[in-house]
């Protein structure tokens, strides 16, 4: 029986390369990604103001992999960052408006396009590390619901 296919968002930070661990145990093939969201051209300016999609994290998600022996890939998502993030942050400022746009980026990019792309490479699943946890309801489907531990919850960002 062909095993299932989850690809993990590794940032290279615990939780992420935790989940991956623990898919990997439970016997799914894990391939880890991290999404380049941005891009400039200085490195320098990368390793300062890169955050989760630094350098540094990057480098730290591929040890991560190679430890775990999956295979790892950075996927360019620059431009799904562009249109969805810094085009629409733009717009609603010029019509004097504030946005949020940790909301479009974890919706548009961070979700939607990281589910068609894995999608697109045969993946049966996506994973994160996000703090949150899962209630199977009585009619079958799942449910998020808030993180035992409050402070480090994270179901705002999923959806």
């Amino acid at each position: 029986m062909k095993k299932k296919k989850v690809v993990v968002g590794l940032s290279g930070g615990v939780d992420s390369s935790v989940a991956a661990y623990l898919l990997k145990q439970q016997g799914y093939e894990v391939i880890g990604v991290t999404m380049q969201i941005w891009q400039e051209e200085e490195p320098e300016f990368q390793e300062e103001n890169g955050g989760c999609c630094g350098l540094s994290a990057v480098d730290d998600a591929r040890r991560v992999a190679a430890k775990l022996e999956i295979p790892y890939y950075v996927m360019n998502f620059r431009k799904e960052f562009k249109e969805n993030v810094i085009d629409y942050f733009i717009r609603e400022y010029q019509e004097g408006r504030t946005p949020n746009p940790c909301i479009a980026c974890n919706r548009y990019v961070k979700w939607e396009a990281l589910l068609k792309r894995s999608l697109d490479i045969g993946a049966d699943y996506i994973a994160t590390g996000h703090y949150a946890r899962i209630e199977r309801l009585e009619n079958g489907r799942y449910a998020i619901r808030n993180s035992v531990t409050a402070r480090k919850d994270q179901t705002y960002a999923l959806y």
